[in-house]
């Protein structure tokens, strides 16, 4: 087969449902994926409809439908299938309730509202690509008085601390007390960047609430609450982005969650 032809294997093995085309990479490095039962030692393989694919020396599952859910995150949850101060997380809170799934994109620790959960790991990184310029919608409390001219000129971008943050809609919607409530808009979802922003106009955020993820919103989804998007709902916001690439069907079989 041409090196030109097929798919990446990190690419497969995250459509496949396993994890990440990120953590695929991962176990590739670990020596812990076989490709035609042979170890692999790079991602930088292609493979095709024909090719044994298998993780732990047991084949690759068939693609299950790619699936997705809206979940209202609270304050307090990690969101990681592993932490290292053994903190309580948003993977073993809903282990019970769901297959295995990614995050798109992650949420604080202290940060609450809506996180969007995949079984599907090409679509998970669809999702996250800065291109598709989906708008992260959040209600912010905050302790300051605001400027609504320092607020509007955030529309021209920011550089803080030497890094470069785009275009970002920000407006006041009340104040209550010493603080005040803002909807901030960002477009790239950089790490803590509605913090860093606040902080750089002298205001200090003690309360964070994502309430839209590009066109899935966070409504009346109450605290806690999980609910599947709709598959049409799914098919007609994403469009070509989902199922493309489940038309490879490699061989696999059951397999175990590394």
């Amino acid at each position: 087969m041409s090196a030109f032809e097929g798919e990446r294997i990190a690419k497969v093995i995250a459509r496949a449902g396993l994890c990440s085309r990120r953590d695929a990479e991962r176990l590739i490095e670990e020596g812990r994926v076989q490709l035609n039962g042979k170890v692999l030692a790079s991602p930088a393989v292609n493979v095709g409809p024909i090719d044994t694919v298998a993780v732990d020396g047991i084949p690759l599952p068939a693609p299950e439908r790619a699936r997705l859910w809206r979940y209202h995150k609270p304050a307090g949850l990690v969101v990681s299938h592993k932490d290292p101060q053994c903190r309580p997380t948003v993977f073993e809170k809903l282990k019970t309730q769901l297959p295995r799934v990614v995050s798109i994109g992650r949420l604080d620790l202290n940060t609450e509202g809506l996180l969007l959960l995949t079984n599907d790991g090409e679509l998970e990184r669809q999702l996250e690509l800065p291109a598709n310029g989906w708008i992260r919608r959040y209600r912010v409390r905050v302790y300051g008085k605001p400027d609504p001219e320092a607020l509007g000129r955030l529309k021209e971008g920011v550089t803080i601390e030497g890094v470069k943050y785009g275009e970002i809609d920000a407006v006041i919607d009340k104040f209550q007390g010493d603080n005040a409530w803002l909807t901030i808009a960002i477009r790239e979802g950089k790490n803590r960047e509605v913090k860093r922003v606040c902080e750089h106009l002298g205001l200090r955020v003690n309360r964070l609430i994502r309430v839209a993820f590009g066109p899935f919103q966070l409504g009346e989804l109450p605290r806690g609450g999980l609910q599947e998007v709709p598959p049409n709902v799914l098919r007609d916001q994403l469009g070509g982005k989902i199922g493309a690439g489940h038309a490879h069907a490699h061989r696999r079989g059951k397999v175990q969650r590394p």
